[in-house]
């Protein structure tokens, strides 16, 4: 279960129209720090487009788990995004990308957090989350169906 410090209704964004890898990036960064006093979204962009450069966290089937460590993050934080159309991620089953769950960790990270990456792809590999996350029609259901998880 993904609890309310990881991910909650202000980091979620339902049916945006977004029209690239880039923007999908922004506006996850811009939800990542909207609640969180000490990021800047412009640096919680830089980073996870950093670690995007060191290869594309699209996991296939519409799904991105982009993520980031940074030093100002203590705790794991989440942000949820789902859009209208999918945008070209680079994915390696070349898919274009509708559901994206960014994490920042601490720069710290240790083993709990890639047991988290872990985690939240083996939850998105289910075909049946994926199409209730597709077909939620507000924030509120979508944090309903991934605190489900």
């Amino acid at each position: 279960m993904l609890g309310p410090d990881l991910i909650n209704e202000a980091r979620i964004g339902c049916g945006l129209e977004i029209a690239s890898k880039k923007r999908l990036l922004e506006t996850l960064a811009e939800l990542l720090a909207s609640d969180h006093p000490r990021l800047q979204t412009e640096t919680v962009f830089e980073h996870l487009l950093e670690r995007e450069r060191l290869g594309s966290t699209g996991l296939g089937h519409g799904i991105a788990l982009p993520h980031a460590r940074m030093k100002d993050v203590g705790e794991v934080v989440g942000a949820f995004v789902q859009t209208v159309q999918g945008v070209d991620y680079d994915a390696a089953d070349g898919e274009p990308v509708d559901l994206a769950f960014a994490l920042l960790v601490p720069e710290a990270a240790n083993e709990e957090h890639l047991r988290l990456l872990a985690h939240l792809a083996s939850l998105f590999s289910d075909p049946n989350r994926r199409v209730r996350l597709r077909e939620s029609g507000s924030r509120a259901e979508i944090l309903r169906v991934l605190s489900a998880f």
